[in-house]
């Protein structure tokens, strides 16, 4: 049998898994090493570092700088495509034929530009990312970011209608799925889950003793949510809840530590955070951005009780069995107190664990691409998510 090698461009190093974004990196490029995929490794560098880890799973390991902001900027090309195209990357990917696995619309320039043949390349789509970067415009609180965000996101969406027809797509949710195959007019896009670490989750009884929200504190976005939490609901609801999460502002600090029975725990340890969910009664993650899907529900749903989402967080997910849903102010306030006085029995962790086993699997989904890159099985929309579907 002949050996499958394969080039993957990362958006990042895709080690420390630290932060959502990594995860479906890192256990992706280990679950097609297992296959016995031959991984050439191309990552952009700025500010992980080297990781040797990697060589582990990879034939070889090249790392990259992005190109300058202000080259990058004085483009039509968004930027953060246009801060990935580098010419030393693309000399690497021509030495050879083999396949080219694009992670993220960031690491497509070579595709859409025609470098590149459609049939050699094929892209992880982590999101809708012209509409991600419009709701980021909306959630930042810094008139530049806002600015920029808006003409990323203007960028983003001539770009990403563009690149039709110019690679094979693999969409995150079925939500995307359907935006890029309906709106955009993608024939050639399925959805595949997430890859994930081989999580060991256990009951940790059926009462926890707080409310919590977490997650990286310095996007725009996660501190929007946690401010909106503090000042619409846990002003009002005198229940105990914590926000931990990286970096977060002196304002939203200050804020966390106005009212006597809310609190912020600032740059966790990842065995803090851990702990933080597992103790909680209520995991609390409304989100005011609807494309993609949250790791950091993932790991609630793993490992914590009860969970408590807005639409926008869990739409296309397959998630919303899992999860208690509220949309308004006034529902999510009612919601959080009723799940705080509500065990969470062992069934109730059984019967989310079999919804998560189903969804997730980094196996299947390993011989799924191989299938997709290697063996030319067709990608066609919602094939892939109608199988899962029967098989759940």
């Amino acid at each position: 049998m002949a050996e499958k090698h394969l080039h993957i461009v990362c958006l990042d190093v895709p080690y420390p898994v630290d932060y959502g974004g990594v995860f479906d990196l890192f256990y992706k490029i280990k679950a097609l090493s297992e296959a016995g995929v031959k991984i050439h490794l191309h990552c952009f560098e700025y500010g992980r570092g080297q990781q040797p880890v990697l060589n582990q799973y990879c034939e070889e390991v090249h790392y990259y700088e992005r190109v300058t902001p202000l080259k990058s900027l004085a483009t039509s090309v968004p930027y953060i495509v246009a801060s990935r195209a580098n010419d030393a990357l693309l000399k690497r990917l021509k030495q050879d034929d083999y396949p080219v696995l694009m992670e993220g619309m960031h690491c497509s320039y070579f595709a859409y530009n025609g470098d590149l043949p459609a049939s050699r390349c094929f892209v992880r789509l982590h999101n809708v990312e012209y509409e991600y970067y419009r709701q980021l415009s909306e959630t930042s609180g810094s008139m530049f970011k806002k600015l920029f965000f808006k003409r990323e996101s203007a960028l983003l969406k001539k770009y990403e209608a563009a690149m039709a027809g110019k690679a094979t797509f693999w969409t995150v949710t079925e939500k995307d799925l359907d935006v890029f195959n309906k709106e955009l007019g993608y024939n050639n896009v399925d959805f595949l889950p997430l890859y994930l670490p081989e999580f060991a989750p256990e009951w940790h009884g059926s009462h926890g003793s707080f409310c919590l929200y977490h997650g990286n504190l310095s996007v725009p976005e996660n501190e929007y949510a946690a401010t909106w939490l503090l000042e619409e609901i846990f002003s009002k609801l005198e229940i105990p809840f914590v926000v931990a999460g990286k970096n977060p502002s002196a304002k939203l600090e200050k804020l966390a530590h106005s009212f006597p029975h809310t609190c912020i725990v600032a740059n966790p340890e990842q065995t803090e955070m851990e702990e933080l969910i597992k103790k909680a009664q209520v995991n609390i993650l409304p989100s005011f951005n609807s494309t993609g899907i949250k790791l950091k529900l993932i790991n609630a749903l793993y490992f914590g009780r009860h969970c408590v989402v807005n639409e926008a967080g869990v739409e296309g997910s397959g998630l919303n069995g899992c999860c208690i849903i509220a949309n308004s102010t006034a529902s999510m306030k009612d919601a959080i107190a009723k799940a705080f006085d509500q065990p969470y029995h062992l069934h109730n962790f059984e019967d989310r664990m079999q919804v998560m086993q189903s969804l997730f699997n980094n196996e299947r989904n390993a011989r799924q691409m191989i299938r997709w890159i290697f063996e030319q099985e067709p990608t066609v929309p919602g094939k892939v998510a109608e199988r899962l579907k029967l098989s759940a």
